[in-house]
């Protein structure tokens, strides 16, 4: 299989493949009603010719109000009258991509990455550009000695470190994940990094208690903080089920790693809420079945880590 782009992981530039999960044969959340056409993978680049490439176009209903009954989060269907600043911040919602300017055709954005098998803007809320923040919570799997002290499991076949990280289990799709969310507009990615972590994995928003409230955000917050356990994984495009020719999904990764002397006590305790059915700590390992690139952030942490993968 050919490549075609590149994306950013940490400082380094790694070539990815012709993404895939944006070309099954069915739109999600559509009942499999939104089929897509068959992109073939030497058709899939903008710049090979393919003249009788004609894709279903659809965006989601709830996105198709006007006024008062689009949210907040979404563009209008029609963008002719609204001149927006393509590959630029454009008041507070930003079309800038993580990985340079994007074509623009008939006032519509390319998909970076190439064609999906669908036009439209599909289940998301903005044309081009739809940015997230994905956190990389992760600490050194353990466990007690005859002493009583904490040692690091090794893997069996490979003995390397094994690294555990906070998954959540997605209520929309049923898939496990890295919890995260979409950047609001005005918000910075680092903000959202937190705010996405309180709300999925320790389900903030349903903490009562005022006091409780605030050690929990305070405690996180300075463990988000703490740049000696902090770093950028990836900052680009995501082989996002829900891509289309004009919509995709960008996420800036962050891996926050616990050290085995602050293991037990730098983060409460994990409640799922929000978007997240479940929060549980997940050993990493190459036969995690993730969604979107998610796996693909892990391999590189592990790569990072030096842990098993």
């Amino acid at each position: 299989m050919k490549y075609h782009m590149a994306i950013k992981l940490g400082h380094n530039l790694l070539k990815v493949m012709t993404h895939i999960k944006c070309r099954g044969k069915f739109y999600p959340r559509t009942d499999n009603a939104v089929i897509r056409t068959a992109v073939p993978d030497d058709k899939v680049p903008w710049n090979i010719e393919w003249p009788e490439y004609n894709p279903v176009t659809y965006t989601a209903p709830h996105l198709l109000g006007t006024g008062d009954q689009l949210p907040s989060w979404a563009d209008p269907e029609d963008m002719a009258g609204v001149c927006p600043k393509w590959n630029s911040p454009d008041g507070n919602v930003n079309r800038k991509s993580h990985i340079g300017d994007y074509e623009v055709h008939n006032n519509k954005p390319r998909n970076p990455c190439g064609r999906t098998g669908v036009q439209g803007r599909g289940c998301l809320g903005r044309w081009g550009p739809n940015h997230a923040a994905d956190p990389i919570v992760t600490r050194w799997k353990t466990e007690k000695d005859e002493s009583g002290s904490s040692k690091m499991v090794t893997h069996p076949k490979t003995s390397m470190p094994i690294l555990q990280f906070v998954a959540i289990k997605r209520k929309d799709c049923g898939e496990w994940a890295i919890p995260g969310g979409m950047v609001d507009p005005g918000e910075d990615s680092t903000s959202t990094l937190l705010r996405e972590f309180l709300e999925e994995a320790l389900n903030i928003e349903e903490t009562s208690v005022a006091e409780e409230r605030h050690s929990i955000v305070n405690q996180v917050s300075r463990f988000f903080r703490d740049i000696a356990i902090r770093q950028l994984i990836h900052s680009g495009y995501v082989d996002d089920p829900r891509n289309t020719d004009n919509a995709w999904m960008e996420t800036m990764a962050v891996n926050f790693h616990q050290p085995s002397e602050i293991a037990d006590s730098c983060l409460p305790s994990l409640n799922a809420g929000s978007d997240a059915a479940e929060a549980v700590w997940v050993d990493i390992c190459s036969s995690n079945s993730l969604y979107a690139s998610h796996s693909d952030f892990l391999k590189a942490v592990t790569m990072l880590r030096g842990a098993h993968w």
